[in-house]
């Protein structure tokens, strides 16, 4: 059960920069829409992929560096699970 907790703390800790960036694409575009009166379905996906990119690119160390030492704390008790 504790490894299931750290996998999603984990998982969330990764993925909240690039949700949030998301997001708050999201909602400035859709106010610049709503007060544009302009209603095009991909003006509101490039901004988000790119903010997304622009987050990867500048936290993606960090992010694999996460992941990585989540894989090595796993495999170092890989030994204590198996005999229990």
């Amino acid at each position: 059960m504790q490894i299931i907790t750290s996998a999603m703390w984990i998982a969330t800790r990764i993925s909240a920069p690039i949700l949030l960036t998301s997001i708050v694409a999201g909602v400035l575009v859709g106010i610049l829409q709503s007060v544009t009166q302009i209603q095009e379905q991909t003006l509101s996906f490039v901004p988000k992929l790119i903010g997304a990119a622009i987050v990867i690119a500048v936290s993606g160390a960090w992010m694999l560096d996460e992941a990585v030492t989540f894989g090595h704390e796993l495999m170092a008790r890989a030994p204590e699970m198996i005999n229990g």
